[in-house]
């Protein structure tokens, strides 16, 4: 099924009615995963015309994806990844850690952009940023795009390396599911429990009897005072 490819529209509306000209495009992966961080890529592009192919990374084949990502990271005016730890994503809930791994991907980019194109309706960011948020902006604006595929790639190719010291974890099969739901993870997770790299306050424990007394509680007022803190120390 062909798709629409995407443009510089938004990119353009910002400029003219806000007059900003360092515009990133921010997107994330890994918010529905069982383990690992959660990762947001914030990708600055210009208006320049982006390789063949760009679109949702969720919509281009694993094989073109990792050709098109390192196209990408020597196209863009620049780019930065930002991850939240699986530890913060407890203990912050999955908002602020998207807050979170998102700042870290702004923070690190070169120059600080003026304003921020966010993949979605729902406005994680918030102030200070000016920030445009855009329905399947991973599919309609280039700089969201690039993102998007790059953040997909990147965080692969983290999960693909967590087996452990001794290949203990090569049972959960994150080189091939990258810490999301699968019938291998599961499978693992039932035998095995949790390792250092799962998501505990997640309700997938709940169906896992066995290990059902790992699951942590996230306590708001506990919350409030790490987020209030900033980073948090996690090193992911």
């Amino acid at each position: 099924m062909p798709y629409e490819p995407p443009t510089h529209t938004v990119e353009r509306s910002l400029r003219a009615t806000t007059g900003c000209k360092i515009i990133a495009g921010v997107d994330e992966v890994g918010r529905g995963a069982w383990a690992g961080p959660v990762t947001v890529c914030a990708a600055i592009t210009g208006l320049r015309r982006p390789p063949e192919g760009l679109t949702d990374s969720k919509l281009i084949s694993p094989k073109r994806r990792l050709e098109l990502a390192g196209q990408l990271e020597s196209w863009v005016t620049s780019y930065a990844l930002g991850h939240s730890s699986p530890q913060e994503i407890d203990e912050l809930g999955m908002t602020a850690a998207l807050r979170l791994a998102a700042v870290r991907a702004l923070d690190a980019l070169p120059v600080r952009p003026e304003a921020v194109i966010l993949d979605g309706k729902h406005d994680y960011l918030g102030e200070p940023w000016r920030v445009r948020t855009v329905i399947k902006g991973d599919q309609s604006c280039i700089a969201v795009a690039a993102a998007s595929v790059i953040a997909k790639v990147r965080r692969d190719a983290m999960m693909a390396e967590l087996v452990g010291a001794a290949g203990e974890y090569e049972v959960f099969g994150f080189a091939d599911n990258a810490g999301y739901p699968s019938p291998t993870h599961k499978t693992a997770l039932e035998e095995r429990g949790p390792t250092p790299y799962h998501r505990l306050s997640w309700a997938y424990l709940d169906a896992l009897p066995r290990w059902r007394h790992l699951k942590k509680i996230r306590v708001p007022a506990a919350t409030a005072a790490l987020e209030s803190g900033g980073q948090l120390g996690f090193d992911f």
